[in-house]
């Protein structure tokens, strides 16, 4: 079954107008690039496998009679939906588009930022949350530093500007 088509609609609407621009074959194929989406899958699986790990540590204390906060529950979920959003991005990017590379690029600088804040609230998270959500951060870093590199700069330039006939 071909979900190709479904796949270029739900691009349209995470990419938006320059959903259609996509590097060059050779910069895609070419091993650096390879390499450093292979690491970014790993470092995604890790980031899921930590949003798995949080929401069983919270049904494990729920089911022993602690109190676990709404918050909790909530963080959990929400770590678990960012990653699927990022495991998206980093397979569209890996087939060469433009838009999920800057997608990922830009939340995996933004997502560690405001996790950071919400884990320095006081009170708002327990213990064992404030750390899952630093390593949370510092794993979205790794990411963001393998995005980051002058190699992935050079092989997924910005599109050109867009001139629309008058």
């Amino acid at each position: 079954m071909n979900l190709e088509p479904m796949f270029l609609k739900l691009d349209r609407i995470a990419g938006g107008r320059g959903v259609g621009y996509t590097i060059p074959e050779e910069m895609r194929i070419h091993p650096t690039t390879r390499a450093a989406f292979v690491a970014i899958t790993w470092l995604l699986v890790a980031e899921f496998v930590l949003g798995i790990i949080a929401v069983i540590i919270a049904i494990v204390l729920q089911l022993n009679g602690t109190d676990v906060r709404f918050s909790v529950w909530m963080r959990g979920l929400v770590v678990l939906a960012m990653t699927a959003t990022l495991f998206y991005f980093a397979w569209r990017a890996q087939k060469g588009y433009y838009w999920a590379y800057s997608r990922l690029k830009l939340f995996s600088k933004i997502f560690p930022i405001v996790t950071l804040v919400l884990a320095a609230i006081p009170g708002l998270y327990p213990l064992w949350m404030v750390t899952e959500q630093i390593l949370f951060s510092l794993i979205l870093i790794g990411v963001s530093d393998y995005l980051s590199s002058d190699h992935m700069r050079a092989a997924f330039p910005k599109p050109p500007k867009r001139v629309d006939a008058e």
